[in-house]
């Protein structure tokens, strides 16, 4: 078993991974791997319980990727603002809030800050939406990282800061 040995109870799959890889890759170091093989399988699993919650509310994920971007913007977003947030072109961002207007998600609203220009809100149906898949995602999280105290939560959330840090100077 790796370096870092665990009482059996504790091993997950990605133990069994490293076991099996170190033969092969003597210079593999299972700390390493044994962090990016667990980040993928935590990003896949809150991947699949997202797309599942969405799934189940009839919403596809460029729909609810809008809404969140609205709702982040407290509601209200110039279209432009939009495109920005979700690194689209705006002739897209067209095309996503008209389906969206079509269901009720949102409307469009004149600007109070530029009496010709159009901004896009979240209707209540929207906003309703958009919680109730969030809140799915949100939950698992809350019961993924609840196996950590606070200051661990912290600790990790620090952690991880500094190696995103690393990958956005890239």
């Amino acid at each position: 078993m790796p370096a870092y040995s665990l009482r059996m109870s504790e091993h997950d799959r990605t133990d069994q991974h490293v076991a099996r890889w170190l033969p092969v890759l003597p210079d593999l170091d299972p700390d390493v791997e044994g962090a990016v093989v667990r980040m993928s399988v935590l990003t896949k699993h809150l991947r699949a319980v997202k797309d599942r919650s969405l799934a189940d509310r009839n919403l596809p994920a460029h729909e609810y990727d809008t809404l969140h971007a609205l709702a982040g913007r407290r509601g209200r977003a110039a279209p432009t603002e939009l495109a920005d947030d979700l690194r689209m072109a705006p002739a897209s961002v067209t095309a996503r809030v008209d389906a969206l207007l079509r269901r009720g998600f949102v409307r469009r609203v004149p600007s109070a800050v530029d009496r010709r220009r159009v901004d896009v809100e979240l209707t209540e149906a929207g906003r309703a939406a958009w919680q109730a898949a969030i809140a799915v995602v949100a939950g698992e999280e809350h019961r993924l990282l609840g196996v950590l105290t606070a200051d661990e939560r912290r600790l990790l959330a620090d952690l991880l800061r500094r190696v995103a840090r690393g990958a956005e100077r890239r």
